[in-house]
């Protein structure tokens, strides 16, 4: 068992402890989930009875360290007292029933972060829970954050991006399941015996996404020769700058999701959809908030000019060459936008050298955001397969389909009388392939890629050091 142990001066200077990642009891905690974690299933769930399964005795010894250690920290997060108080009953809860598929729901209803965002404040987290783009299993996860709130973002939320549940967040300190390219939190991933009838909040990591994105575009902009304007680079080397852009695209993607002529589902979650439809509504987002800082510009938001060139540095550099090629619907979305801006004439590969028209690149991209804009609007009058084939068009326009592909030969190739769902199946796992300028890329950035796990803006300044 973890113990936590201090003499009377110790304890005397932890009484000035302000961040929870100073205070002694945030290593023991982080000490005894890493100790639990290889002990559960895939569900959370310990199964004592398991072949070279811990005795029961020590599993809840290490469960006794994190509650010990929750209620040591929780003081430094006042706000956090009614969370903690339900999160602590929910482990006793987990012990107490030897171990089985955790639910934490009691402690999920209690943890409200959007309701009291300001800019900086702490949080102390910890459920049972996967990582979205980290670790897949239910595992018990501990993280300290802090909100990024700043007036300015806060005014913008008021009065033009009404977004209640969003959540600009930073890290502190994470246990092993953050230690990946997760950078979300969100109330979905938790283990629950049943989902609220609503989620109340979204957090999304801005440092991790800032970090990664400067450290992605500089070696794609070094490897393709592409000239940048001064301020940008000025941009690059500057994380808070990033991050400030990061959490106002953040903001303005996430509403974007149940805003605009939408002819189905927007999340799509009871929905089985070929993955160019999950690719054409991730690029819907992130174009509207490119629409949105054209405009913001122009009123005179300095964050406005950063988020542009955020939004098509990491949708062309990073995206498509992130990640493997099965239905890698955000690849899909950042090849589109490259081809459209190349068909379009605002980007070009000539004498193996990338040149950017900056003055047209709003306008058209813009643009590409309207074609979407208008395929949405004019699905709520069309069946579900017939709006499938006309987004297949649209992207088929602009990027060359696998040769193999049934979708592409048109409605003669596939069995009609089969519900669309099933059709689904006829879907190749990489039904637009990466084009030759994109392979070449991705041997060139793939070590740069694989380098950002875990990255956080820490961990950047300790490496430029």
């Amino acid at each position: 068992m973890t113990e936590i142990l201090a003499s009377p001066a110790v304890e005397a200077d932890i009484l000035t402890v302000d961040r929870v990642v100073e205070h002694p009891a945030w290593a023991a905690l982080k000490t005894a989930v890493e100790t639990i974690r290889p002990w559960q299933s895939a569900d959370g769930s310990i199964d004592l009875t398991a072949e070279g399964a811990p005795p029961g005795e020590a599993v809840r010894s290490e469960v006794a360290a994190v509650i010990a250690a929750v209620e040591q920290l929780s003081p430094l997060v006042p706000h956090d007292a009614a969370y903690h108080t339900a999160l602590v009953a929910d482990l006793r809860r987990w012990a107490d029933t030897g171990f089985g598929v955790p639910d934490f729901l009691d402690s999920l209803l209690a943890f409200q972060p959007a309701a009291q965002r300001a800019d900086g404040l702490q949080h102390l987290v910890l459920f049972p829970m996967y990582t979205q783009n980290g670790n897949p299993d239910r595992n018990l996860e501990a993280v300290v954050l802090r909100t990024v709130w700043p007036e300015w973002l806060a005014e913008l939320e008021r009065t033009r991006y009404d977004n209640p549940l969003f959540l600009g967040i930073t890290f502190e300190d994470f246990t092993a399941g953050y230690d990946t390219n997760s950078a979300v939190l969100f109330p979905e991933t938790i283990a629950v015996r049943e989902a609220p009838e609503r989620f109340t909040w979204g957090g999304i990591f801005c440092d991790r996404e800032a970090a990664r994105f400067r450290v992605v575009t500089e070696a794609a902009v070094s490897t393709l020769g592409l000239d940048l304007p001064a301020d940008i680079v000025t941009m690059l080397g500057d994380q808070e700058r990033c991050q400030q852009a990061f959490v106002l695209w953040d903001m303005v993607h996430d509403r974007t999701h149940s805003h605009g002529d939408l002819p189905f589902d927007p999340f799509m979650i009871k929905q089985r959809q070929p993955f160019w439809m999950y690719g054409l509504e991730e690029l819907r987002c992130d174009l509207t908030a490119f629409k949105e800082a054209v405009r913001l510009e122009a009123d005179g938001y300095a964050q406005a000019r950063d988020v542009q060139f955020a939004v098509l540095f990491d949708r062309m550099f990073r995206f498509p060459v992130t990640g493997d090629r099965v239905r890698n619907y955000d690849g899909l979305g950042g090849q589109l936008l490259f081809a459209y801006l190349h068909k379009h004439d605002v980007v070009r590969w000539t004498d193996n050298t990338l040149h950017i028209d900056w003055e047209r690149a709003p306008q058209v991209t813009n643009q590409l955001c309207g074609e979407i804009e208008k395929l949405y609007r004019d699905g709520i009058d069309r069946p579900k397969l017939v709006h499938w084939f006309a987004a297949y068009e649209l992207v088929s326009t602009y990027l060359a389909p696998h040769p193999g592909s049934v979708w592409a030969k048109g409605p003669e190739a596939l069995d009609l009388s089969l519900p669309p769902r099933k059709l689904v199946d006829d879907v190749l796992p990489d039904e637009f392939p990466l084009s030759m300028f994109y392979e070449a890329l991705a041997k060139k950035l793939r070590g740069v890629i694989a380098s950002t796990k875990g990255i956080t803006a820490e961990r950047l300044a300790q490496v430029a050091a």
